[in-house]
Formats: C-alpha cells, structure tokens, sequence
C-alpha cells in the first residue's frame, strides 16, 4: 500500500534532477527576457558590460520598464539616476544639464555667432555697431531706426522679434531705416562674428598712460580678442602699465586664461597647475611673447574659476598687483559629457593649483590692496573706489 502511494507521487512530481534543470532554464529565460526588454528600450544587452555594477543598472532599468504598475517616463528616469550619481558625490559643480541649459551654456561660451553686428535698444533703435562688421561695412549707424527687414513692417514687433528674425535669416538682409527723418534701404550680409567680451580704453594721468581692459567672460573667442586689444593699446597709444578687470566674470574656459597670462609671461613659468587624484601637473607658458610693464587686476567676491586662474598667474608669476576683495573661491576644474539628448553632464576631474602651489577652494584670492566700492552723499551713484586706487598706484 505504501509503495503504491509513493509510486502515485512520483508520477505527478519531479525528481530532484528535474527541478535543478527548471530552475536554470527559468532563470536563462528571466536573463534572456530581461535582456531584450533593454535592448528593444536602450539598444544594449544587459550582461555586456564588464562591470558587474553597470549589470546591475540595466537590469532594475529594463525591470522598471517593463513591469512597473504605472507608466514611465524614460527620459526622466535616465535624467533621475544621472542626478543621484551627482548627488551622491556632493559636488557643487557637478551636475546634470538640460538640453535647454546645456545650449545656452555652449551659446555664451562659443564667443561668436552669425549676425550683422549690431545692438538694438528700445523700439528698434540701434544704439551699438561693433567695429570691422557687416553693418559697419554697409553704412548703418548709430541711432537708425529699423522700419522693416526684408520689406516685412515691424512697427508693431518688438526688439526680441526683431533680433530673431535677423539671427534666423539666410545670407543677404535688406534693412529699411529711419535716419534723421529719412528713409534708407540697406544690404547686408551677414558673417561670422565675436560676441564682445573684452572692453578697453586709456587713461591718461600724471603723465602716464594706463591701458584699461575689461574681461566679462572666458569664451572661446576672448584670448583672440583680448590680444587684438591688446596690441592697439601698446602700437596705437604707447601704453606704459595695464589694468586688467575681472570682476564679476563668474569664469569660462580655461584654456582661454592660460592663453591671456601667457602674454605676460616668461617662457617657463607656471601658469597653474592640477591636482588629479593626487597627481600634480605644471602648466607653464611655452611662448616667448612676454611683456614686462606694471599690471594692476581688478577684483571682487564674484571674480571665479577662469577669472582667479589669470588672477593667481598674474599675481605668482607676473609680479601683478591685485585690488579690490577676495575672489570667490573656486578651485576646481570640470569637464564636459555631451549626451545623446542634447543634455550634458558636468563633473569636476581636478583641483587647480596656484603657481605657489595653493588651493584657492572655498578659500579665494586676497587682494594686495582690499578697497570697498562708495556711494556719494546723495545715495544715489555707486563711486568706483577700487578702480581709482588702481589708476592711482599705475600713475605714481
């Protein structure tokens, strides 16, 4: 009787070998499953990646996919997970950006952009012309009015739309203006241009003849424009000192810092260094244009990143003198990551170093002479007391 039940068992179970080999097939199928459900969502297999931890990612993604109750958003889940890994680190600078931030971001710091060359202010009036631009070439002032672009009538646009329908436009412009109560009609081409970042003029006091330079950002394009500057000042007016100002100017590339302080330098001399886990590297100037005259750089709270990098350069291996208040602080170098969304990911590699060899993280710069900006007796005039003092030690 008993042999009969256990025979009875044994023909609706399995046997041990049985249940071993379901097993292994269910989870080959599990893996396989998973494995198209990525692939058919992301086009990469799970289990193709060396790293067991990558493995693992693609297997909750392809799961989460797949089997979550509700229905998920792909993009931002990817864009959620790159932001936890930033957060993890607790990094200031590293971060995730958005197709929108990352095209503005590349925008600014591209240093040029295809236009005509000219700045309009309120009601379409032009109150800037840039030097040697297509609008310079062809006639257009100061104060003309833009009445219509490609015989369209704009009197009831606005200076936005009239600024992205001459960036948006193809090759040749036909400009109808207002100048002194007459009515002219222009061509222009447009071309490839500098977005100004470098301003400059001369100060004459005491005998001496001061340069005058202002860097407002570290774009692609500022060393070319800065040298150019620079170059007129000396050939065209005999400059005997220079004042550099970076104040305000939250940074850019750094390559564009390192081109600036090597006018400046002698051949040889650190421009900076960096610290990568560890590992110490020397930037030195490898040119043999140098310049050997006074410097004074303008400085404040919000001078950061590129800004400080020009600022150490020129303080360590130049001999500069630097006025104003403590710089920022920011030490630390990034790199770029474009992503196939148009996104970027934005992650520091490295510490900067002054040619000292200090960090100036969280720490910043101090200046040789710290002077606070004054308001006259009315309250209402902001007076440039930092910039004063510079044009005072370069006339002595």
């Amino acid at each position: 009787m008993t042999s009969k039940r256990r025979k009875r068992r044994n023909s609706y179970g399995f046997k041990l070998i049985e249940v071993i080999v379901i097993v292994i097939i269910t989870g080959l199928l599990c893996t396989v499953a998973t494995g198209m459900i990525f692939y058919k969502h992301y086009g990469v297999s799970v289990g193709t990646s060396k790293n067991e931890h990558v493995n693992e990612f693609l297997e909750v993604y392809a799961s989460i996919l797949d089997e979550y109750y509700e229905d998920v958003d792909e993009d931002e889940l990817i864009d959620s997970a790159i932001n936890a890994m930033f957060a993890y680190l607790g990094d200031d600078y590293t971060e995730h950006l958005t197709k929108a931030e990352t095209n503005d971001l590349l925008e600014k710091l591209a240093g040029e952009y295809q236009g005509i060359g000219v700045e309009i202010y309120q009601d379409k009036v032009i109150y800037d012309v840039f030097e040697e631009s297509p609008a310079q070439k062809a006639g257009i002032k100061v104060n003309d009015k833009i009445v219509k672009i490609d015989d369209e009538d704009l009197s009831d646009k606005d200076n936005d739309y009239v600024a992205d329908k001459i960036k948006n436009s193809n090759g040749k412009i036909t400009l109808e203006l207002l100048r002194d109560d007459k009515t002219l009609t222009i061509t222009v081409e447009k071309d490839k241009l500098y977005i100004p970042s470098v301003d400059s003029k001369v100060i004459e006091q005491n005998g001496h003849k001061i340069g005058y330079m202002q860097i407002t950002t570290f774009s692609s394009t500022t060393n070319k424009q800065f040298e150019k500057i620079l170059k007129k000042l000396e050939d065209n007016n005999n400059i005997d000192s220079l004042i550099i100002d970076v104040r305000s100017n939250a940074g850019g590339y750094l390559v564009s810092a390192k081109d600036i302080a090597s006018l400046f330098l002698k051949k040889g001399k650190i421009i900076y260094s960096l610290d990568e886990k560890g590992k110490k590297t020397d930037y030195k100037d490898k040119t043999t244009t140098k310049r050997d005259y006074p410097v004074v750089v303008l400085i404040n709270e919000y001078s950061a990143s590129a800004s400080e990098i020009l600022t150490a350069a020129l303080k360590d291996s130049y001999g500069a003198t630097l006025v104003g208040k403590k710089t920022y602080g920011k030490g630390k170098v990034q790199q770029t990551l474009s992503l196939e969304d148009g996104s970027m990911a934005k992650y520091t590699t490295a510490k900067w170093l002054t040619p000292n060899g200090e960090c100036i993280d969280t720490v910043g710069i101090s200046p040789d002479y710290e002077v606070d900006l004054a308001v006259n007796e009315e309250q209402t005039e902001i007076i440039d007391t930092q910039y004063n003092k510079a044009v005072e030690i370069l006339s002595q």
